[in-house]
């Protein structure tokens, strides 16, 4: 797991190691325990401020080398704005904004958490360190030459919190930075090559989980096959790479009571099939498993910070080849639930995989709900860009909280329709179903094909293809794959579904 930024926390009057961070508001002033600090450098951060034409905006920063009269070789202010108007994903940001500050090698920084009305809440002050982790986050373990203070050198940083209140800091710890490791490990499941993260592989990793006693199963073809699962299977019969599902189970609540689940779509690497892609950027298609990434992620974070639910996380591993045993566009194909479908397209292979994975959940585990996890369409792109993933829902109610959990993680969603009148695209003259329904609402006559496939469990789908990877740099994440989801997730069931 790629993570080099250790956190800690000291006192407010600990004495300042290497860069000082400290927060202002848009009238640049600091709280009483940073000011102190400061000593003199306050008049010169505002002759820097008034030089550099720094306001103390929301997320802006003013950077001071060498500052006269402080024991700190460099000193960075991040304007925090109107103070009452934060919200607490402002202060993920405000970690970012840190971190971007970082230099390759190692380092070292105390940040004073405190705003100019008084100390930040643990909960605060917590959210920079997770930003300040994720923002810090690089996948470069293939690169043969790295030499510190070069692009691509390795960062290791010691940074050290200055707070009001230790003991809530180090509690409220825990669990996010639990979190964001769930999201480290989605980002380096995505950020892999091909070459190295297959099916088997892939399912060997998520095995890892059980150090953390989750409960995982591996199904392997054979198992597969005597479970009917024909829809998954003929996408990955053309690989010489086989295919599995990997069922991981995590008892955190009262035995018996019904779990929640998550199902990832996991197609290792996606060249379209016999369909075969064009070849511009089709090594992007490496990350055709994001879905999955971010279930193995999520589910790492809710057993690491002990989460009181009982959550259950499916994911359906393949890889899609076009070689002389690959399904064709004609091949008719059972799945698990015994509906049969034409393919015409087998390029449109995620909805195959999740079909069987989904209908085995429903089934088997019968959840309290499903959300399931995939780039699952171009389409979706064009309807929302790269800002939300899009959501598919037969239940308000889960909808709603997927919204609110969206707004406050930033892992925004927007929900599209789903209706019989998109339904009927995906009726087939020879089979119950076709695997697409033409060009006019790809990603939601994708969603209505999935819907056949949950059995009336409430059901959310989020096609993530614009947010998992790829997706233009934030403040909190600069790496090609994102670990979408994760957050979003865990926020989801720490607000509704844990046994408080």
């Amino acid at each position: 797991m790629s993570d080099a930024v250790k956190v800690g926390f000291v006192p407010f009057s600990a004495v300042p190691r290497g860069t000082l961070v400290a927060f202002c508001d848009d009238g640049l002033r600091f709280g009483p325990a940073t000011a102190k600090a400061l000593g003199s450098a306050v008049d010169l951060v505002k002759r820097a401020a008034e030089a550099g034409q720094f306001k103390g905006k929301t997320g802006a920063a003013l950077d001071i080398l060498a500052p006269e009269g402080l024991n700190a070789s460099r000193l960075i202010v991040i304007g925090a704005g109107k103070t009452s108007a934060l919200k607490l994903n402002d202060f993920l940001k405000f970690g970012g904004v840190a971190a971007g500050k970082l230099k390759a090698g190692a380092s070292a920084m105390t940040i004073m958490a405190e705003l100019p009305d008084g100390a930040m809440t643990a909960e605060q002050t917590v959210a920079i360190g997770s930003g300040l982790r994720l923002r810090a986050y690089k996948f470069d373990r293939y690169k043969t030459k790295k030499k510190d203070g070069e692009e691509g050198g390795a960062l290791r940083a010691d940074v050290a919190f200055a707070v009001a209140d230790l003991a809530a800091a180090k509690k409220a710890f825990a669990p996010a930075g639990h979190v964001v490791e769930g999201v480290i490990i989605a980002r380096d499941l995505v950020n892999e090559p091909p070459n190295v993260l297959f099916p088997e592989e892939f399912a060997r990793r998520a095995s890892q989980l059980r150090k953390l006693g989750v409960k995982v199963e591996v199904l392997d073809v054979k198992a597969m096959q005597k479970l009917g699962m024909g829809a998954l299977l003929g996408v990955g019969q053309g690989s010489a790479r086989p295919s599995r599902t990997v069922i991981m189970r995590w008892d955190g609540a009262k035995k018996g009571e019904a779990p929640v689940a998550f199902v990832g779509k996991g197609v290792c690497f996606d060249t379209g099939g016999i369909s075969i892609k064009p070849a511009g950027s089709m090594e992007d298609m490496k990350g055709d498993m994001g879905g999955a990434a971010c279930v193995v992620g999520l589910m790492h974070a809710l057993a690491a910070r002990k989460a009181k639910v009982n959550a259950v996380g499916a994911i359906g591993l393949v890889e899609n080849m076009p070689d002389g045993n690959a399904q064709r566009p004609g091949d008719i194909v059972t799945s698990m639930s015994g509906q049969t479908i034409e393919i015409i397209n087998t390029d449109a292979e995620g909805r195959l995989v999740l079909a069987d994975v989904l209908w085995y959940v429903a089934k088997r585990v019968k959840p309290k709900f499903m959300v399931d996890l995939a780039t699952l369409t171009g389409a979706i792109m064009v309807a929302l860009g790269t800002e939300h993933a899009g959501m598919f829902s037969n239940n308000d109610e889960l909808a709603e909280r997927l919204l609110t959990a969206g707004i406050e993680s930033g892992e925004k969603v927007w929900r599209m329709p789903l209706g019989p009148e998109y339904d009927k695209l995906i009726d087939s003259q020879f089979a119950d179903m076709k695997n697409t329904g033409g060009r006019h609402g790809g990603s939601i006559t994708a969603a209505q094909f999935l819907q056949r496939f949950v059995d009336g469990t409430p059901w959310a789908h989020l096609d993530i293809a614009g947010t998992a990877m790829g997706a233009p740099k934030t403040d909190i994440n600069q790496s090609w794959g994102s670990g979408y989801g994760v957050r979003l997730l865990d926020r989801l069931v720490a607000d509704h579904y844990e046994r408080k």
